[in-house]
């Protein structure tokens, strides 16, 4: 009996402790089950930026940061809003004179994105000039869309104020009007070599024109490119005109891109710059006169001895050379002043620029 009674209080405690497991369990049941729950569509949505309404237009998802996180932004180079700025100055006076007409250019915005979305987003029709930066070896786009050419043309042929340009969708355009807009896209890159030539010397060269976005590929689909936006107006007619310049292009220039004003020095110093040059004028060098030069072999030399002479193989008045250590400097003429051997410089002797030169 005594048995039975001890392995029934067993049996108690041990119900009992399992009791108190459960009951200390049971508030992560929640959390469990919470990790494993699905997402619904409405949550897929919203962490895939598709949701609609102001409020998801004026907030930027997780993912869409991430994806966009790999683009350079154009406001990490300040000098080039500024080259555009000029860029629209010189375009409101050239394009009035074009055009004779009253013209105001301004910047819709200045924006990064990947080529490839570029292209998907051109609104067609639209003509695409493709345009070469000479020195940097590279290429960028001008677009017209449709309601700048038809202006433009409109303009050009003596068409009358008042009245909005006629358009015709759907059909190529005409050799007249592929002239007019590749004369308009060669004013506007005359332009922008214009508004870069104060930060370096580039020439913007019109290539070719294009209505099809496949046939203007100048860039990888993923690569970062700028992309500024104009809207030209001519009274009551106008359109937008946007140049796209892939960072590729601009990468010869970044260094001068990243200034905040122009003739930004960065890392230097001219008042130290002007003192270390002062210093070097006043230093004192030695300069070797070398009379002649000879090749021998080295046995030869090992067996000259005391009272051996070398002949020299140049003739007297023959011209010899200044050096500073292995650099040669001047061409000049032996002589005697009085009691010294002197030399008259003749003339200075080019040295050669290295391959780091």
């Amino acid at each position: 009996m005594s048995g039975t009674g001890e392995e029934e209080d067993l049996a108690a405690a041990w119900g009992a402790a399992l009791e108190q497991e459960a009951s200390t369990e049971a508030p992560e049941a929640p959390a469990a089950a919470d990790a494993a729950r699905v997402l619904n569509q409405a949550e897929i949505d919203s962490l895939l930026g598709f949701g609609v309404g102001p409020a998801r237009e004026a907030e930027e998802s997780g993912i869409q940061r991430i994806i966009s996180s790999g683009l350079i932004s154009y406001e990490r180079l300040p000098m080039l809003e500024i080259v555009f700025d000029r860029l629209v100055r010189l375009m409101s006076t050239t394009l009035r004179n074009f055009t004779s007409d009253n013209v105001d250019v301004s910047i819709d915005g200045i924006v990064s994105l990947r080529f490839g979305d570029y292209l998907n987003s051109v609104p067609l029709p639209a003509m695409l000039g493709v345009t070469r930066a000479d020195e940097w070896d590279n290429y960028g786009l001008a677009v017209v869309d449709s309601a700048l050419i038809y202006s433009v043309v409109d303009v050009l042929l003596g068409g009358r104020r008042g009245t909005a340009a006629m358009r015709i969708e759907g059909r190529p355009y005409t050799t007249i009007e592929r002239t007019l807009v590749e004369r308009l896209v060669g004013v506007v890159l005359d332009d922008l070599t214009s508004a870069f030539e104060p930060l370096c010397p580039v020439h913007f060269r019109f290539e070719r024109l294009e209505v099809n976005p496949r046939f203007a590929v100048i860039s990888r689909p993923s690569n970062a490119c700028v992309l500024v936006r104009l809207r030209v107006d001519m009274e009551d007619r106008g359109g937008k005109l946007e140049i796209l310049l892939p960072y590729a292009t601009l990468e010869p220039v970044r260094e001068l891109l990243l200034q905040q004003f122009m003739g930004e020095k960065f890392g230097r110093d001219s008042i130290w710059e002007t003192h270390l040059a002062e210093e070097l004028r006043h230093t004192d060098i030695g300069l070797d006169v070398a009379l002649d030069e000879q090749i021998m072999p080295l046995s030869t030399v090992l067996n000259l001895k005391i009272g051996d002479r070398i002949a020299l193989g140049v003739a007297p008045g023959a011209p010899v050379s200044l050096r500073c250590g292995d650099v040669p400097l001047f061409e000049g003429e032996m002589g005697r002043k009085g009691q010294r051997l002197a030399v008259r410089i003749e003339k200075d002797i080019e040295r050669r620029k290295g391959p780091s030169s």
